[in-house]
C-alpha cells in the first residue's frame, strides 16, 4: 500500500511538471489544424473573417465542462451574425483520464467519443480534437476544462480565463467571455483580460501512469462469488442497498452477456464513487461455480457476484421477478425505493444505460448533474 502512494504520488508531481505555461496576453494565436466531429479538419485559417476568436478548451468527461456546454452553445447563437467565431477543442489524451475521474459521464474523451457527446447535446459549433499529440494544446497552455482564449481581429490573445464566474449558471454574477467579445467588438479595451479557471485539470500524456496504476489496483482487487438462494434474490429486487442498483444475470454460455459483461464492469468502475452499485448474478447451476468464477477472475469483476443456489431455475426466475420469463442477459436498474428505473431483456444499449444511471443517481456533491442528464 505503501509502494502504491508513493506512485502515485511521483505520477502526480510528474503531471504538475508537465503543465506547459499558458499562452502570454499580446502573444499570436498559435496555428492548428485538428480533426473535428464533422469528419473535417479544421485550421486557424478558416476563421480569418471573423473580428473575434473565441477558442475555449473544454472535454467530455468533466462535470464543470458539462455544465458549460448549454453556455458554449448560448455564446454561439447570441453572437451569430456579429463576426465572432467559436471553436472548441479537446486538449485530454483519453488514455490518461482515470475511470474513477469518470463518475459523471457516458463517454471518454476520444475522437468518437466526442462526435458521440457532439450528437446528443446538438452542438452548434466546432469540436477539434487534439489528444493523440496535444501539439497545439501545449502551445495554448490550458490549465483546467473549459478554459476560453479570445483574440481580436489581429489573432492576439486579449482575453484568457473562464468563461464566467460560477459553474453553476444561477449563481452567475460576471460573465467576462462576453465583456471581452463585446470590447472587441466595440473596438474598446478588454475590461477583464485574465482570470483563473476552475475544472478538471487537463490530461496530458504524462498522466497515462496513473490510468494504469488505477488499473493495477483494480486487478489486485479480490474477485468472489456467493450461492444466492430465492430469498436473497426478492431481498435483491427489493434494493436494500440506498443506492441506484443496476442488477446483470448472466450466464457463461451466453455469448451476448460475455459481449456486454466488459462494458458492464467499466460502468461500475466510472460510478462506484457514487451513490451507485452492481450486482451480477449467473444463472448456471450451483455445480458449475468453477467455471463461473473463472470467468469473473478474466474480467476482474470486483463487483458483488452472485450464482443461482438452486438448479431449479425457473424458480429462481420467478423469486427475482415474476414476469421474467425468458433468457439472459437481463438487466434491471433500480431505484432506492424499488422503482425499476430501465430493464433490459438481451444485450444492453451502454450509452442508454450510463445515461438512464446518471439521470437517477443523487447530485448533492455537485447540484445540477442530475438536471444535466434528465433533460438534453
Amino acid at each position: 500500500m505503501r509502494l502504491l502512494s508513493l506512485i502515485l504520488f511521483a505520477v502526480a508531481a510528474l503531471a504538475m511538471e508537465d503543465q506547459p505555461p499558458t499562452l502570454s496576453l499580446g502573444a499570436a494565436a498559435p496555428g492548428f489544424s485538428l480533426p473535428g466531429i464533422d469528419g473535417k479538419s479544421h485550421s486557424l485559417q478558416e476563421y480569418s473573417g471573423s473580428k473575434v476568436l473565441a477558442i475555449i478548451f473544454t472535454c467530455n468527461h468533466c462535470p464543470t465542462a458539462q455544465l458549460y456546454e448549454a453556455r458554449i452553445r448560448k455564446l454561439v447563437d447570441d453572437y451569430r451574425g456579429k463576426s465572432v467565431a467559436f471553436v472548441a477543442i479537446e486538449p485530454n489524451d483519453p488514455e490518461a483520464v482515470r475511470l474513477d475521474e469518470m463518475g459523471y459521464t457516458d463517454v471518454n474523451d476520444g475522437l468518437e467519443d466526442m462526435k458521440i457527446r457532439g450528437a446528443y447535446r446538438r452542438f452548434n459549433f466546432p469540436y477539434l480534437y487534439d489528444g493523440e499529440t496535444q501539439s497545439v494544446s501545449r502551445a495554448y497552455g490550458p490549465k483546467a476544462t473549459p478554459h476560453a482564449f479570445i483574440f481580436d481581429a489581429e489573432r492576439r490573445l486579449r482575453y484568457e480565463g473562464r468563461i464566467d464566474n460560477s459553474q453553476r449558471e444561477s449563481l452567475v454574477k460576471t460573465q467576462e467571455a462576453c465583456m471581452a467579445i463585446d470590447a472587441l467588438l466595440a473596438g474598446k479595451p478588454v475590461p477583464v483580460e485574465h482570470t483563473g479557471v476552475f475544472g478538471c485539470s487537463t490530461k496530458w500524456k504524462a498522466k497515462s501512469s496513473g490510468r494504469a496504476a488505477e488499473m493495477k489496483k483494480i486487478e489486485a482487487e479480490p474477485v468472489n462469488l456467493e450461492p444466492a438462494a430465492a430469498d436473497a434474490l426478492r431481498t435483491l429486487r427489493k434494493n436494500p442497498t440506498g443506492k441506484v442498483l443496476l442488477v446483470n444475470f448472466w450466464a457463461t454460455w451466453c455469448g451476448p452477456c460475455l459481449t456486454e459483461f466488459p462494458d458492464l464492469q467499466t460502468t461500475f468502475r466510472m460510478y462506484r464513487r457514487r451513490d451507485f452499485d452492481f450486482v451480477t448474478v449467473s444463472t448456471n447451476l450451483p455445480d458449475e461455480r468453477e467455471g463461473v468464477l473463472k470467468v469473473l477472475q478474466k474480467y476482474h469483476a470486483t463487483t458483488r457476484n452472485l450464482q443461482f443456489a438452486s438448479d431449479d431455475t425457473y424458480v429462481m426466475q420467478a423469486a427475482f421477478d415474476a414476469k421474467w420469463e425468458s433468457g439472459v442477459p437481463f438487466t434491471m436498474l433500480i431505484a432506492p425505493d424499488g422503482k425499476v428505473l430501465y430493464q433490459k431483456q438481451g444485450e444492453v444499449d451502454i450509452l442508454e444505460l450510463r445515461r438512464i444511471i446518471l439521470a437517477n443517481l443523487p447530485d448533492a456533491d455537485y447540484l445540477g448533474h442530475r438536471a444535466w442528464w434528465a433533460t438534453r
